[in-house]
């Protein structure tokens, strides 16, 4: 399908702290104290990641939708929801 997201994104470990992202061709880490949605989600859940468009990540089963900015500069995107 044209425009289809074609590099694999996973979840590549947790920690009490949060969790490590890979994304193309880099790591990112999504701590829980800036990304509270995922605090007391179960692992299964953290690992169901989607990609559906270059710079926007989905979670179907926490209904969590993130800009990939987001997590690289958190400090851009105060947080606005509990």
């Amino acid at each position: 399908m044209a425009g289809s997201i074609i590099s694999q994104t996973e979840v590549s470990g947790i920690t009490a702290h949060g969790f490590w992202l890979l994304l193309e061709d880099e790591e990112l880490f999504v701590p829980f104290s800036q990304f509270p949605w995922f605090r007391s989600a179960s692992v299964e859940e953290i690992f169901h990641v989607e990609h559906p468009q270059p710079h926007h990540l989905y979670w179907p089963e926490l209904d969590v939708d993130l800009d990939i900015a987001s997590i690289k500069h958190p400090e851009q995107f105060p947080l606005v929801a509990r």
